[in-house]
C-alpha cells in the first residue's frame, strides 16, 4: 500500500475532516504503538508500511518508554494528546489506523503484534472501524 492509499483509507475510515488529521492520527497512534512493543517488533512493523509512516514507529527508539507497559486507556490518552483529540475520537482513529495498518502489512507481523498487546488493547485491532470495543 502506498503512502497516500493508506493517509486515505484512515480518512475515508475515520471520517476526519482532511490528510492532515489523517495524518496526525496516523503518527500520533504509531508513536503511541512504538512506546507499548518491543523494539525489534516496531521496526519489523515500520519495515512493511511505507517509509514516512513506518518512521513513526521508529521515533520512539532507544527511549526508555520503548516497551513500557500501558492499558488501553493510557494508550487512548496517549494517542489523544499527540493528536489533540477527545479521548473518544482519538480511540476510534486509533482502532481505524490499527485496521488499516493491518490491511497493509503481509505475513505474521499483526499476529506478532497482537501477541505482545495486553488484551484490552488487542481488542483495538481486532474491533476495527465497525466492531464493538468492550468496556
Amino acid at each position: 500500500m502506498q503512502h497516500h492509499e493508506l493517509v486515505g483509507q484512515v480518512q475515508a475510515k475515520a471520517r476526519l475532516a482532511d490528510i492532515g488529521e489523517a495524518t496526525s492520527a496516523i503518527r500520533a497512534t504509531l508513536q503511541t504503538l512504538g512506546e507499548r512493543v518491543p523494539e525489534g517488533l516496531a521496526d519489523n512493523l515500520a519495515a512493511e508500511l511505507p517509509r514516512e509512516i513506518g518512521e513513526y514507529l521508529r521515533q520512539t527508539a532507544g527511549a526508555p518508554s520503548r516497551g513500557a507497559r500501558f492499558d488501553r486507556d493510557e494508550f487512548v490518552g496517549r494517542v489523544a494528546d499527540r493528536a489533540g483529540m477527545d479521548r473518544p475520537e482519538a480511540a476510534f482513529a486509533a482502532r481505524v489506523v490499527l485496521e488499516v495498518v493491518g490491511e497493509a502489512t503481509q505475513g505474521g507481523i499483526m499476529d506478532r503484534l497482537q501477541a505482545a498487546l495486553p488484551t484490552d488493547i488487542r481488542q483495538m485491532v481486532h474491533s476495527g472501524s465497525k466492531g464493538e470495543l468492550p468496556g
